[in-house]
This record gives structure tokens, sequence and C-alpha cells, in this order.
């Protein structure tokens, strides 16, 4: 429990000078419902990388809500796409999620960005778009599972680099 709430406090401490504060405001209440899976595999994996299953490094938190933003980010655009609520007349609470979700994708990267793990967290947005749209083409839903496979590896790759060690080919590959 103690690794949820460090990546829930360390989130959060990432968007904490969001303004305008109307929208500050909704930010919380969507990490609140958040499962805290991919952050916690991130600092898991950068206590084991270290020898010390109990033991978090400076700036594992950090690397578990970079983490973490994104996914809590591309769910909501997940959800977005697949619901459109520009289609069904929902469109100013469409256009905050949005906003939020660019919000919390881009804080993510910006947590990411000068750590190991900033290449594969642009491979999982990029990643994510392909199968989005391939999605919309083909209607195969199953690429909609691909989002959480994809970072629970940038997990793996975050927590193994924080850990001091670099993710081999075979620990990426599922």
């Amino acid at each position: 429990m103690e690794e949820v709430a460090a990546v829930r406090r360390a989130a959060l401490g990432g968007v904490d000078d969001i303004e305008p504060e109307r929208l500050r405001e909704r930010i919380p209440d969507r990490l609140e419902a958040a499962a805290y899976a991919p952050g916690v595999l991130t600092l898991v994996t950068a206590a084991a990388a270290r020898g010390r299953p109990s033991e978090a490094g400076d700036g594992d938190a950090e690397r578990a809500a970079g983490v973490q933003l994104i996914y809590e980010g591309l769910v909501l655009t997940r959800r977005l796409a697949h619901d459109d609520p520009w289609a069904s007349g929902d469109r100013d609470t469409g256009d905050l999620d949005i906003l939020i979700a660019d919000i919390l994708v881009s804080r993510g990267f910006y947590l990411l960005a000068r750590t190991e793990a900033a290449d594969a967290a642009v491979d999982v947005v990029r990643e994510f778009g392909k199968d989005q749209t391939e999605l919309r083409t083909t209607g195969e839903t199953t690429l909609d599972d691909n989002l959480e496979a994809d970072i629970c590896e940038l997990a793996v790759v975050a927590g193994t680099t924080a850990g001091g060690q670099d993710p081999s080919a075979a620990l990426r590959d599922y």
C-alpha cells in the first residue's frame, strides 16, 4: 500500500500547478479513481533491480508517476475515442476530458524526459496512436489490449533503469 500512496503523491505533485483552477480541480478526481498498477510496477522493478526489494531510491516515485500519468492520459483518450462525447452531445465534458488527457500525458513525459525511459515512453504513445487508428479502420477491438502490455513494458524499463540496470531485449520482449 505504501507504493500506491507514493505514486499517488508524486502523480498529484506532477500536476499541482495546472491553471486554470477549474481544470486543476478535475485532475485529482481522475487520479483518485486510477488503478496504480503501472506506477507500482515501476517502483517494485526499481527496488528489485537494486537488489533491495523493500527500498525505493531517489526519484523512483517521480518515474513511477511519469508512467502512471502517461497511462491515465492514454486510458482517458481511449475512452473518449470509443464514447465520442462530441457526437453524443456532451461537448463541454469531452473538451475538458481531452485537455486533461493531454495534460496527463505531457506531464508524464516531463517526468520521464531526462531518464533512460524517455524513448520507451515515446514508443508507447506512438504504438497507441497506431493501434487506435487501426482499430478505427478494422474494428479489431483486441488492439485496445496493447496499451496495457506497452505500459507494463514502460514501467519495467523505467524501474530497471532507475535501479541502475539496463533492460535487456529479453526482458522487454513479451
